[in-house]
């Protein structure tokens, strides 16, 4: 969160100062900044997409449980909560 909070933030503060305050390196932001996403997060990012697929397509009436037991239904790999 300290490297999302300081990439939204750089074009207003100088990273320098940024990193400072949040007690992170300037090295570690860059390479945050540099890196491709990990497996996880793209398998998250498909999964969100899922999601809201489903509660869109149910006109937006499904809630938890429902959207849940649709994605087990299309073969989706996830829990509950």
């Amino acid at each position: 969160m300290k490297f999302v909070f300081t990439a939204k933030h750089r074009a207003i503060w100088p990273v320098a100062w940024l990193c400072d305050a949040l007690g992170v390196s300037r090295s570690g932001f860059h390479a945050w900044l540099n890196r491709s996403p990990s497996a996880r997060s793209r398998s998250d990012e498909e999964l969100g997409g899922k999601v809201k697929a489903s509660f869109m397509a149910s006109d937006r009436t499904y809630g938890a449980r429902r959207v849940w037991r649709d994605l087990l239904a299309d073969g989706a790999d996830c829990g509950l909560h």
